[in-house]
């Protein structure tokens, strides 16, 4: 019986690791910090990989919601949230755009975060909208449970 030996060269090598992962810059459910908006689209420009931007909301479980009408969007918000679209798409980064609605905001990150397998998890709620017990709180559990690195504005 004839077997085929392949020898491994620099081209497989190199292509196992550059498939996408892409950059996640996440909120939750108020706009996105100017500095993690920066670092995230540079991000992807620099290492010519997509842009995911999540925004997490906290959805209570009540009648309403398990009907689909859990979310009340936001006008204001929405385009707060559609200003990295643009900024990105103007650098010819490919965009990616969640809105993911659980009782358990940050464990739902975490799962998009495993399904996904980002480079990158850019932390981005703009602080001044987000209350500092809730802020610290979803931080350190980003920090502590992602599996992979994890990047916030400094204080």
């Amino acid at each position: 019986m004839q077997t085929l030996r392949r020898r491994n060269t620099h081209e497989d090598i190199a292509a196992l690791g550059s498939r996408n992962r892409p950059v996640l810059l996440v909120t939750f459910d108020v706009p996105y910090a100017e500095e993690a908006v920066a670092f995230a689209v540079d991000s992807a420009v620099e290492n010519g990989q997509p842009l995911l931007l999540v925004n997490v909301a906290e959805v209570l479980p009540t009648a309403y919601s398990l009907l689909g009408y859990g979310y009340v969007e936001r006008e204001d918000l929405q385009e707060a949230l559609f200003k990295p679209v643009q900024l990105a798409c103007s650098l010819a980064v490919q965009v990616e755009r969640l809105r993911v609605c659980s009782p358990h905001p940050v464990d739902a990150l975490l799962e998009v975060v495993a399904e996904r397998e980002p480079g990158v998890l850019v932390f981005g709620p703009d602080r001044g909208h987000l209350s500092s017990r809730r802020y610290r709180r979803a931080e350190r559990a980003v920090r502590e449970r992602a599996s992979c690195l994890v990047w916030a504005p400094a204080p």
